[in-house]
């Protein structure tokens, strides 16, 4: 939001479930406070606005998914067609395509093996597409969504795969950036470094070695904005791998203890089964470094030192 807004080109309107924090609120056209389920909504807003580009962002997160399942596709996949129909309907208002941004997520990929994990090598888009959970199945389906209402309509659907996104905020686990965090992922990250340096123990919910691939929220962003201005006739798909970097439970946790040593963190590896059998030896990324330019600036290294340690050491201090 802080991106569009200081860019200057796009007056920025807002939906979400609760009222947008008053201190984001100056960057905003216009904000309301709803559920993506409700058209009648859904309809006010683009009758009284000219929507260029949507960045639909809801989702009920893979933990909540795996609960109710039924909710989750009711608010993953039926939220996404209101959406999509939304676009349709204002690119033809408009005369013009209007861009659709979706988030998707590693969880749309499965490998039922550690062995076939091991010999996958690194992973393409459309590869291994055999979700484990209903998210991810939620997740599979609106990327086909989207290149239908691409092929089929004005709108210019692009949907960028995210990782485990590492945040210096969200701290609950099995909350997923493609919002984020995928039901695999090995530690929070900002979890157990927030535990670490508020002293509270941590238990990572997969074993020390099982690893998945992370990137952090300011590449998360800096991906999205760079596939919106991608030049259309470059883009050879609707879905891109993007990443940065793979780490282990393991060596997340000995990082945390680097910076906050009284951190308590083990492993409870109830869903280690799911968290060994996502991804291989990671994901190819290069179809987005060849149509729209995709290199990450965050490394292992520069999340936690520049980033993650810092911003959750900078709040527990001042609380």
């Amino acid at each position: 939001m802080k991106r569009l807004h200081g860019d200057g080109r796009y007056r920025v309107v807002t939906v979400d479930l609760t009222p947008l924090p008053e201190a984001y609120r100056p960057l905003c056209l216009e904000t309301y406070a709803g559920n993506i389920m409700d058209r009648y909504l859904l309809d006010q807003i683009a009758a009284h606005h000219e929507i260029e580009v949507v960045f639909h962002l809801a989702a009920l997160l893979s933990t909540r998914g795996e609960r109710d399942p039924e909710l989750a596709h009711q608010v993953n996949v039926e939220g996404t067609l209101h959406l999509l129909r939304v676009a349709q309907n204002q690119s033809g208002r408009l005369g013009r395509a209007v861009r659709f941004l979706f988030p998707s997520s590693i969880a749309v990929y499965g490998l039922p093996s550690l062995e076939e994990k091991k010999s996958a090598g690194r992973i393409r888009e459309e590869h291994w597409n055999l979700p484990i959970t209903m998210y991810g199945c939620n997740k599979l389906y609106c990327e086909h969504l989207g290149r239908y209402f691409t092929h089929h309509y004005r709108q210019l659907g692009r949907s960028p795969t995210w990782p485990a996104s590492i945040s210096d905020r969200s701290v609950s686990p099995g909350s997923s950036p493609r919002r984020p965090r995928p039901p695999a992922a090995p530690a929070t990250s900002a979890g157990d470094a927030a535990r670490g340096a508020q002293n509270q123990p941590y238990s990572s919910f997969v074993g020390p070695e099982a690893r998945i691939p992370f990137m952090t929220m300011t590449d998360a962003t800096r991906a999205l904005i760079s596939l919106l201005d991608a030049d259309r006739e470059r883009l050879a798909s609707t879905v891109y791998n993007v990443g940065a970097f793979s780490a282990s439970a393991k060596q997340i946790a000995d990082r945390v203890r680097k910076s906050f040593p009284q951190a308590k963190i083990d492993y409870q590896p109830t869903r280690c089964d799911r968290g060994s059998s996502i991804l291989g030896r990671g994901r190819d990324d290069s179809r987005a470094r060849k149509d729209w330019d995709w290199k990450p600036e965050s490394t292992s290294t520069r999340a936690f030192d520049e980033y993650l340690v810092p911003n959750i050491t900078k709040r527990y201090a001042t609380a």
